[in-house]
C-alpha cells in the first residue's frame, strides 16, 4: 500500500503494553486513544421552597422535565459548568452551595456531578435547550414527567440534605444504575 493511501492515527485495536484493556493504537507512532466516561454537571437550584426544572427542547427525552445539567466543557471547572448550564437552560444565575451527589450511569459511560444551589433571583425563562423553565413546590413536581432516573435521585437527595450545612455527597441509590426510572420503566426511551 502506498504511503499516501495508508490510514494514519489510532486505528488498530489491541492491548497496549502495561495495560489490561483493548485500545485504539496508532501503528506508526504508538499513540493510544483512551476513551473515558463523559462528565455531566448540573444543579438542583432552589428559590425559597421551590426547585427549578426545565422542560427539554432537545433529544433525548424532549418534552420531559430535568434539572439544569449537561456535559462539562474543556477547561471548565465542574462548579462553573453547573452554573453555565443553569444560564443556558433557564437563564438563571445561581450560587453553588455544595456538591450534592456523584452519580454513575455505566450504561452510557457517564459520571454526573450534581450541586446544591440557590437561585439569585426567581426570574427564570427557557434557554435555547428548553421549552419551558419553572419553579415547582415539592408537591407540584411532575414526577412522572421527569426525564432521567438521576433527576429523581438528585431531587430526593436535595430534599434529604435540606437544612444541612455539611453532608457527604450522595451517590446512586442502592442497586440503581440509571437503567430504570423509579416506576420501573426503561430510562433509555428516546422520545
Amino acid at each position: 500500500m502506498s504511503e499516501t493511501l495508508r490510514a494514519k492515527g489510532p486505528i488498530v485495536e489491541r492491548v497496549p503494553e502495561g495495560d489490561t484493556r483493548a485500545r485504539l493504537v496508532c501503528e506508526d507512532c504508538g499513540f493510544i486513544r483512551y476513551e473515558n466516561p463523559k462528565i455531566v454537571v448540573g444543579a438542583v437550584c432552589a428559590w425559597e421552597d421551590r426547585v427549578l426544572l426545565c422542560r427539554r427542547a432537545i433529544v433525548p427525552r424532549r418534552g420531559y422535565w430535568t434539572i439544569p445539567a449537561g456535559y462539562l466543557e474543556l477547561n471548565e471547572s465542574p462548579a462553573a459548568g453547573a452554573a453555565r448550564e443553569a444560564r443556558e437552560e433557564a437563564e438563571a444565575e445561581i450560587a453553588i452551595d455544595a456538591l450534592l451527589a456523584v452519580y454513575a450511569v455505566p450504561r452510557i459511560s457517564q459520571v454526573q456531578l450534581i450541586y446544591r444551589a440557590r437561585l439569585i433571583s426567581p426570574a427564570v425563562k427557557p434557554g435555547i435547550e428548553s421549552e419551558d423553565a419553572a419553579l415547582f413546590g415539592w408537591d407540584a413536581i411532575p414526577w412522572r414527567e421527569l426525564a432521567f432516573p438521576s433527576v429523581h435521585w438528585a431531587l430526593d437527595d436535595f430534599r434529604a440534605t435540606a437544612g444541612l450545612a455539611a453532608f457527604a455527597p450522595r451517590g446512586n441509590p442502592p442497586g440503581a444504575t440509571g437503567d430504570r426510572m423509579p416506576d420501573g420503566g426503561a430510562a433509555w426511551r428516546r422520545e
